[in-house]
Protein backbone atom coordinates (compact mmCIF):
# COMPACT_ATOMS: atom_id res chain seq x y z
CA UNK A 1 0.00 0.00 0.00
CA UNK A 2 2.77 2.80 0.82
CA UNK A 3 4.29 1.95 -2.68
CA UNK A 4 1.09 2.86 -4.37
CA UNK A 5 1.00 6.01 -2.37
CA UNK A 6 3.81 7.35 -3.00
CA UNK A 7 3.54 6.22 -7.00
CA UNK A 8 -0.10 8.47 -6.75
CA UNK A 9 1.88 11.28 -5.05
CA UNK A 10 4.74 11.09 -7.53
CA UNK A 11 1.79 11.31 -10.29
CA UNK A 12 0.38 13.49 -8.67
CA UNK A 13 3.45 16.27 -8.46
CA UNK A 14 4.38 15.46 -11.93
CA UNK A 15 0.67 16.54 -12.86
CA UNK A 16 1.14 19.90 -11.21
CA UNK A 17 4.78 20.78 -12.38
CA UNK A 18 3.51 19.63 -16.06
CA UNK A 19 0.31 22.03 -15.78
CA UNK A 20 2.31 24.48 -13.87
CA UNK A 21 5.02 24.74 -16.94
CA UNK A 22 2.04 24.99 -19.39
CA UNK A 23 -0.44 27.83 -17.89
CA UNK A 24 1.30 30.93 -19.34
CA UNK A 25 -0.13 33.88 -18.41
CA UNK A 26 -1.15 36.88 -21.52
CA UNK A 27 1.77 38.51 -21.20
CA UNK A 28 1.49 42.26 -22.74
CA UNK A 29 3.65 41.98 -25.15
CA UNK A 30 3.22 44.78 -28.17
CA UNK A 31 2.84 42.53 -31.11
CA UNK A 32 -0.22 40.36 -31.07
CA UNK A 33 -1.13 37.86 -33.99
CA UNK A 34 -3.07 34.40 -33.87
CA UNK A 35 -1.76 30.89 -34.09
CA UNK A 36 -2.94 31.11 -37.74
CA UNK A 37 -1.20 34.34 -38.66
CA UNK A 38 2.22 33.25 -37.33
CA UNK A 39 1.97 29.64 -38.85
CA UNK A 40 2.08 31.70 -42.32
CA UNK A 41 4.89 33.87 -41.46
CA UNK A 42 7.35 31.42 -39.75
CA UNK A 43 8.34 27.66 -40.84
CA UNK A 44 6.64 24.54 -38.93
CA UNK A 45 10.05 24.19 -37.47
CA UNK A 46 10.24 27.84 -36.44
CA UNK A 47 6.20 28.08 -34.73
CA UNK A 48 6.62 24.64 -33.33
CA UNK A 49 9.71 26.47 -31.00
CA UNK A 50 8.72 29.68 -30.81
CA UNK A 51 4.86 29.08 -30.04
CA UNK A 52 4.77 26.06 -28.54
CA UNK A 53 7.92 26.14 -26.88
CA UNK A 54 10.08 23.25 -28.38
CA UNK A 55 13.43 22.21 -28.55
CA UNK A 56 15.50 21.74 -31.58
CA UNK A 57 17.81 19.05 -31.87
CA UNK A 58 21.20 19.82 -30.87
CA UNK A 59 23.50 20.38 -33.52
CA UNK A 60 21.22 21.28 -36.25
CA UNK A 61 20.91 25.01 -36.77
CA UNK A 62 23.26 26.25 -39.52
CA UNK A 63 23.72 29.22 -37.41
CA UNK A 64 25.95 27.64 -34.54
CA UNK A 65 28.74 27.84 -37.16
CA UNK A 66 27.73 31.73 -38.02
CA UNK A 67 31.16 33.50 -37.35
CA UNK A 68 30.71 36.72 -39.28
CA UNK A 69 30.06 40.02 -37.74
CA UNK A 70 26.30 41.31 -37.63
CA UNK A 71 23.17 41.06 -35.71
CA UNK A 72 20.55 37.97 -34.39
CA UNK A 73 16.97 39.21 -34.86
CA UNK A 74 14.11 37.06 -33.63
CA UNK A 75 12.83 34.80 -36.26
CA UNK A 76 8.89 35.99 -36.05
CA UNK A 77 8.65 39.43 -35.48
CA UNK A 78 12.62 40.41 -36.73
CA UNK A 79 13.27 42.35 -33.17
CA UNK A 80 17.40 42.63 -33.12
CA UNK A 81 18.27 40.20 -29.86
CA UNK A 82 21.75 39.54 -30.02
CA UNK A 83 24.80 41.31 -31.54
CA UNK A 84 27.29 38.59 -33.39
CA UNK A 85 30.16 40.32 -31.02
CA UNK A 86 28.57 38.40 -28.06
CA UNK A 87 27.82 35.06 -29.55
CA UNK A 88 30.33 32.43 -28.66
CA UNK A 89 30.98 28.68 -28.83
CA UNK A 90 29.84 27.03 -25.90
CA UNK A 91 30.00 23.53 -26.85
CA UNK A 92 26.40 22.80 -26.38
CA UNK A 93 25.42 22.37 -30.05
CA UNK A 94 22.96 25.88 -29.88
CA UNK A 95 23.84 29.14 -30.94
CA UNK A 96 24.78 30.70 -27.16
CA UNK A 97 25.61 34.22 -26.37
CA UNK A 98 26.98 36.10 -23.20
CA UNK A 99 24.25 39.02 -23.26
CA UNK A 100 21.57 39.69 -25.42
CA UNK A 101 20.56 43.96 -26.46
CA UNK A 102 19.25 46.02 -24.18
CA UNK A 103 15.35 45.60 -23.82
CA UNK A 104 15.24 42.43 -26.40
CA UNK A 105 14.45 39.84 -23.91
CA UNK A 106 11.96 38.99 -21.40
CA UNK A 107 12.05 36.18 -18.92
CA UNK A 108 9.74 33.38 -16.86
CA UNK A 109 10.44 30.27 -15.40
CA UNK A 110 9.57 26.88 -17.05
CA UNK A 111 9.30 23.25 -14.88
CA UNK A 112 9.16 21.23 -17.90
CA UNK A 113 12.41 19.38 -17.01
CA UNK A 114 11.08 18.64 -13.63
CA UNK A 115 13.20 21.60 -12.16
CA UNK A 116 12.76 25.14 -12.21
CA UNK A 117 14.71 26.95 -15.75
CA UNK A 118 14.70 30.50 -16.87
CA UNK A 119 13.02 30.87 -20.02
CA UNK A 120 13.68 33.89 -22.25
CA UNK A 121 11.56 35.05 -25.01
CA UNK A 122 11.39 37.85 -27.56
CA UNK A 123 10.29 40.86 -25.50
CA UNK A 124 8.20 42.19 -28.69
CA UNK A 125 6.44 39.04 -29.85
CA UNK A 126 6.50 36.91 -26.71
CA UNK A 127 8.35 33.94 -29.08
CA UNK A 128 10.03 31.16 -27.20
CA UNK A 129 14.00 31.98 -28.23
CA UNK A 130 15.61 29.51 -25.31
CA UNK A 131 16.95 29.10 -22.07
CA UNK A 132 19.84 31.34 -19.73
CA UNK A 133 22.25 29.58 -17.44
CA UNK A 134 25.17 30.62 -15.08
CA UNK A 135 27.38 29.10 -16.84
CA UNK A 136 28.80 31.20 -19.08
CA UNK A 137 32.24 33.56 -19.82
CA UNK A 138 32.92 36.85 -18.61
CA UNK A 139 32.16 39.52 -18.50
CA UNK A 140 28.17 38.51 -17.62
CA UNK A 141 28.73 34.84 -16.61
CA UNK A 142 25.41 33.76 -18.67
CA UNK A 143 24.65 31.51 -21.28
CA UNK A 144 21.75 32.52 -23.61
CA UNK A 145 21.28 29.00 -24.92
CA UNK A 146 18.96 29.35 -28.18
CA UNK A 147 17.20 27.65 -30.64
CA UNK A 148 18.66 28.77 -34.07
CA UNK A 149 15.31 28.13 -35.75
CA UNK A 150 14.12 31.05 -33.71
CA UNK A 151 16.26 33.55 -35.23
CA UNK A 152 17.73 34.98 -38.31
CA UNK A 153 21.28 35.94 -39.11
CA UNK A 154 21.67 39.33 -40.91
CA UNK A 155 25.39 39.79 -41.91
CA UNK A 156 27.12 43.41 -40.87
CA UNK A 157 26.24 45.65 -43.96
CA UNK A 158 23.17 44.42 -45.09
CA UNK A 159 20.16 46.15 -43.89
CA UNK A 160 18.13 44.36 -40.68
CA UNK A 161 14.28 43.50 -41.68
CA UNK A 162 11.90 45.60 -41.14
CA UNK A 163 9.55 45.00 -37.94
CA UNK A 164 6.68 43.12 -38.69
CA UNK A 165 3.66 44.66 -37.74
Amino acid sequence: MQRRTLLTSLASGFTALTLASNARSAAPFPLKKTATEWKALVSPAAYGVLFDHGTERAGSSPLNAEKRAGSFVCAACFLPLFDAAQKYESGTGWPSFWQPLPGALGTSTDYKALYPRTEYHCSRCGGHQGHVFDDGPRPTGKRYCNNGVALAFVPQGQPLPALRT
